[in-house]
C-alpha cells in the first residue's frame, strides 16, 4: 500500500519506519523543512532505541521516504495517516490546532477513495469534527475518516508496533474497514488481536487506557508511604499484588510520579471530557492530585534527609528523563525535583546517558556531568531520579569513595537495601527500610 503520514515527530516517525518494514510504501510528511532535511541525512529528531537503524533501512530499500511538501506525498495515497501533536490547553482540554492544519492542508490533495486515519491521540468526537472540516474543505469528495490510537511506549516502541498487545481501529464505514485490514494485514494473520469497533470506542479506548495506568502507579506511590509508616515492604507488597493475574505486575514500581508525553496530558484530557459529559471521572482526579503532589513529597524527603535545609549542599542528581530510554523530559518528574532543590539553593549537577541536551537547555543553573562518578563527586547526596539499567550496576565502591558523604536517596529502587548497608552507604528508598552505617 502507499501510506502518508502527516507528523514526523515520535509517533509518526515510529509508525511510518514500522509500516515501511512491513512492506508498505511510506512517505512521512513534516511541515518543518529543518527536520526533514535531518531525517534524509539519517538524522533522528528523538531518542528511541533501533529507531534510527530501522529508518535507515528502510530508506535505503525504497519503502520510506520524507518530505515537507503535502503535494509530493499525499496525491496517490490510499492512507493518509495524521500524527501531528495535540498538546493541553491550559483548562486541560486538547488543543487540536494541529490535527485541523492537517486536515485542511491534505483536503484538495487526497485522492477519492482514501482513508484518513487519526492516530493523534484526540477526544471523543474529534474524528466527527475532523470529517466535517474536511467537508468544508473539499465538498463532494468521497472519502473514508478513521480512528487508530497508537499504544507506543517510549523505549520499547518499535517492539510496540510490531508485537503490539492489539490493535484498536475505529471505521466509519466497510471501505475503512478493509482498507485498514489490509494495511494491517502482516499483524493480524500473526494472530495480534484486533478490535474494529466504533470510532468514539476507540477515541475513548485511548484515555482509557493510559488513565487507569495512570491510576495505578499513583496507588502504588500511595503503598509505598503507606509502606514507609509501616515499617512494610512495597517489593513485596507490588509482587504479592502483580501475582494476581487480575492484576499483573505491570505498573507496579513505586518511585516519583508518572510524566512524559501521554499520562499528564491524557488523564487531563479525560478528565474535562467528563466534565463536558457530564460524568465525572472522579478516580482519575484522584490520580492525578496524587501525581501533583507527589513530585513535591519526593523533595521534601531529600531535603529531609539532608537535614531540613539543602541551601548550599551539593546533589548529585542521576536520570533526567521522564523514564529510561528515551531524550524526552516533557513532565519529568525529575525535571520538577531538580529545578525545586535549585530553587532552595542547593548546588545541582545531573547526568543521564540520553537527555543532557534538552536538560541543559531548561536547567540553565545545574551543572552537567560526563558520567555518573562525575555527577556524584563531591556531593553531598546522590540522588537517582531516572531509572537508566546502568544506574542499577554502579561500581558502589567508586560511588562511596566519591561522595563527600556516602548517602544515596532512590526514587526508582534500584538496589536492594542489603547490597548499599553492606557497601557502607547511608541509602534511602521509597517503601522500604532505609539503612544508614553504624546505626
Amino acid at each position: 500500500m502507499n501510506i502518508a503520514i502527516i507528523g514526523c515527530g515520535y509517533v509518526g516517525l515510529v509508525t511510518g519506519a514500522c509500516l515501511a518494514d512491513l512492506g508498505h510504501t511510506v512517505t512521512c510528511i513534516d511541515i518543518d523543512a529543518e527536520k526533514i532535511d535531518e531525517l534524509t541525512r539519517g538524522r533522528m529528531p528523538v531518542f528511541e532505541p533501533g529507531l534510527a537503524d530501522l529508518v535507515a533501512s528502510n530508506s535505503s530499500a525504497g519503502r520510506l521516504s520524507f518530505t515537507a511538501d503535502y503535494a509530493v506525498g499525499v496525491p496517490g495515497a490510499g492512507v493518509v495517516i495524521i500524527a501531528v501533536g495535540t498538546p493541553s490547553l491550559p483548562s486541560g482540554a486538547v488543543d487540536l490546532t494541529y490535527v485541523r492544519e492537517a486536515v485542511t492542508s491534505l483536503a484538495n490533495l487526497v485522492d477519492q477513495g482514501t482513508t484518513i486515519v487519526l492516530k493523534s491521540t484526540v477526544p471523543v468526537g474529534a474524528n466527527g469534527r475532523m470529517q466535517q472540516l474536511f467537508s468544508e474543505h473539499a465538498p463532494g469528495k468521497d472519502v473514508s475518516f478513521a480512528s487508530n490510537p497508537e499504544f507506543l511506549k517510549q523505549g520499547a516502541a518499535i517492539t510496540d508496533f510490531s508485537d503490539p498487545d492489539r490493535i484498536v481501529v475505529g471505521v466509519t464505514d466497510e471501505r475503512s474497514e478493509a482498507v485498514l485490514r489490509e494495511m494491517y494485514r502482516p499483524l493480524i494473520e500473526r494472530g495480534v488481536p484486533t478490535v474494529f469497533t466504533d470510532v468514539a470506542t476507540s477515541e475513548l479506548t485511548k484515555y482509557a487506557s493510559n488513565s487507569f495506568l495512570a491510576a495505578k502507579l499513583s496507588f502504588i506511590n500511595e503503598m509505598a508511604d503507606l509502606c514507609d509508616q509501616t515499617g512494610a515492604s512495597i517489593e513485596d507488597v507490588a509482587l504479592g499484588m502483580g501475582l494476581d493475574s487480575r492484576i499483573s505486575p505491570s505498573y507496579l514500581n513505586a518511585g516519583p510520579g508518572y510524566g512524559g508525553s501521554c499520562f499528564p496530558k491524557d488523564t487531563q484530557a479525560l478528565l474535562q471530557t467528563g466534565i463536558e459529559s457530564g460524568s465525572p471521572s472522579r478516580i482519575v482526579a484522584a490520580a492525578v492530585e496524587v501525581n501533583r503532589t507527589r513530585r513535591r513529597a519526593m523533595v521534601e524527603r531529600i531535603v529531609g534527609v539532608l537535614g531540613g535545609d539543602v541551601s548550599g549542599r551539593s546533589i548529585g542528581i542521576l536520570g533526567i528523563t521522564f523514564k529510561a530510554n528515551t531524550d524526552d523530559l516533557r513532565e519529568s518528574p525529575a525535571v520538577e525535583i531538580a529545578e525545586r532543590l535549585m530553587e532552595r539553593g542547593a548546588a545541582v549537577t545531573i547526568y543521564d546517558p540520553q537527555g543532557m541536551d534538552n536538560a541543559a537547555r531548561l536547567l540553565t543553573n545545574a551543572t552537567f556531568a560526563s558520567d555518573p562518578y562525575a555527577a556524584l563527586d563531591g556531593a553531598d547526596a546522590g540522588v537517582i531520579l531516572t531509572e537508566w539499567p546502568e544506574f542499577g550496576s554502579l561500581d558502589l565502591e567508586r560511588v562511596r569513595s566519591g561522595l563527600k558523604t556516602p548517602r544515596v536517596i532512590d526514587l526508582r529502587n534500584l538496589y536492594r537495601v542489603e547490597v548499599m548497608a553492606a557497601a557502607g552507604i547511608e541509602y534511602h528508598s521509597v517503601g522500604r527500610p532505609s539503612s544508614i552505617p553504624g546505626s
